[in-house]
């Protein structure tokens, strides 16, 4: 019982001088820690000092959680990138058509320095038609196809095997824009025409078009339309020997701000044509689920540098007819008592309140953080 007792008390014994070596080791090697970061602060933890494949997998964490706070300084656009040795990177492309074979620095005769594209369907092929014969091989040209029905151009048209069909079915031309006329993608153009299918160009010319628009300095521009076939602004209407109009009057409750859009600044999403520089922004502004345009317009004027009535006009002596053909509507669906048309409209009008409220609300939201900033660096400085 005696011999049971004294190893009881002789472990104990042994157990705090353990435990009492463990606390030492611990608090030594903590305040050793805290010696060497104060001494080498190159140490903590930085971009620098992660490695790429962490960068990439912390940035598309950052891209697929809407909730997660970013707790890196990282550029996501460039953190995957930066697995590839700089001088292998390709970060723009090109709507260039090449051969299967041969030299790749043979493939091209020419280089077109402007893209031009229609959303079109087959009932508006002879219009069409009409337009990509006003247009020369500077200018690649893009259709994408709204009914599902390509091949058919191929067979009647012989300079539709020479373009780029792009055939998805029901859906607008913004939508196209933004998923195959990345800015990126279409780096090698000087201007990109975004044109609807049922315009005559009559009194048309591409090339005359582009030179009125480099010795007026547009950024973002129109032909003018035929006053006498029906206008819904007064800008778009073209006048009679002039060159290039930057300015209108309009109606007062239109106009109580000018030089502000529908008065200046201003051109309609039928037929734009945009500068490599105001597309990358535009591409930004246009978003994913509103697919007509409405509203895109009167924001088109934040692309350009002030004063933005200065950079965006209307081509006077290159003009064009706007039809109205509402091919749209045929696309649509009955729905509710309501004809195809009629839905397609007030889809129209909704996006374009929708539009306008996220402009409002970003904003406001960019306004206000950069009074949080402002008041942030006072703070400091006291």
């Amino acid at each position: 019982m005696i011999t049971v007792v004294s190893t009881v008390q002789l472990n104990v014994e042994d157990q705090e001088d353990h435990g009492m070596k463990l606390l030492a080791t611990a608090l030594f090697s903590v305040t050793f820690g805290i010696l060497i970061g104060l001494s080498f602060p190159s140490l903590w933890i930085t971009k620098a000092s992660l490695p790429k494949t962490l960068l990439c997998s912390v940035a598309l964490l950052q891209i697929d959680s809407d909730t997660a706070a970013p707790t890196l300084a990282i550029d996501n656009s460039k953190a995957c990138a930066e697995r590839l040795p700089p001088g292998i990177i390709a970060s723009e492309s090109d709507l260039y058509l090449r051969r299967f074979w041969g030299n790749p620095e043979e493939d091209l005769k020419n280089k077109p320095r402007y893209l031009v594209t229609f959303t079109v369907g087959y009932n508006q092929r002879h219009n069409i038609d009409a337009c990509i014969k006003k247009f020369s091989d500077s200018f690649t040209i893009v259709l994408f196809h709204y009914d599902g029905r390509v091949s058919e151009w191929d067979g009647e048209f012989e300079w539709s095997k020479n373009v780029i069909h792009i055939s998805v079915l029901k859906q607008t031309k913004w939508w196209y824009a933004k998923r195959f006329l990345h800015p990126d993608i279409v780096a090698r153009y000087d201007y990109i025409f975004i044109w609807d299918e049922d315009l005559r160009v009559d009194h048309f010319n591409a090339e005359e078009y582009v030179h009125m628009v480099k010795k007026h300095d547009l950024e973002i521009s129109q032909p003018g339309l035929d006053p006498e076939k029906g206008c819904t602004w007064q800008i778009t209407k073209r006048r009679k020997h002039v060159e290039v109009h930057k300015e209108t009057d309009e109606k007062l409750e239109w106009c109580s701000n000018p030089p502000r859009p529908p008065c200046a600044a201003f051109v309609e999403i039928m037929a734009p044509v945009f500068s490599r520089d105001a597309w990358r922004c535009v591409w930004h502004m246009i978003q994913n689920d509103l697919v007509h345009g409405w509203g895109l317009d009167f924001a088109l004027r934040r692309c350009v540098e002030e004063p933005a009535y200065e950079k965006i006009g209307i081509v006077d002596s290159q003009w064009i007819v706007h039809q109205f053909i509402p091919s749209l509507g045929s696309q649509g669906k009955e729905e509710n008592g309501k004809s195809p048309l009629e839905g397609v409209r007030d889809r129209c009008h909704m996006e374009w309140k929708m539009f306008e409220s996220r402009v409002d609300n970003a904003e406001k939201d960019y306004f206000k953080s950069l009074q949080v900033q402002s008041q942030s660096k006072s703070t400091a400085f006291q």
